[in-house]
């Protein structure tokens, strides 16, 4: 098994992604404020796009709320 000092946890947990408490196996606490589940998993999806897709999404994004708004 291999050990991680603890100081590098924060950092490993931004780089994945996920909560300190959801790398070492904690329950989360109270749910914070923050984007919906949903709109978490369609970012995640959209950061594992292509660079070239990624930027057409964003572009398209930009239209839309321009738009809107």
């Amino acid at each position: 098994m291999r050990r991680v000092p603890v100081s590098a946890l924060p950092v490993l947990a931004r780089h994945l992604g996920v909560s300190l408490e959801e790398l070492i196996g904690e329950q989360p606490g109270p749910a914070r404020r923050g984007p919906a589940p949903k709109l978490q998993q369609q970012l995640e999806r959209l950061r594992q796009l292509p660079k070239a897709k990624q930027k057409f999404v964003v572009e398209m994004l930009e239209t839309v709320l321009r738009q809107a708004g």
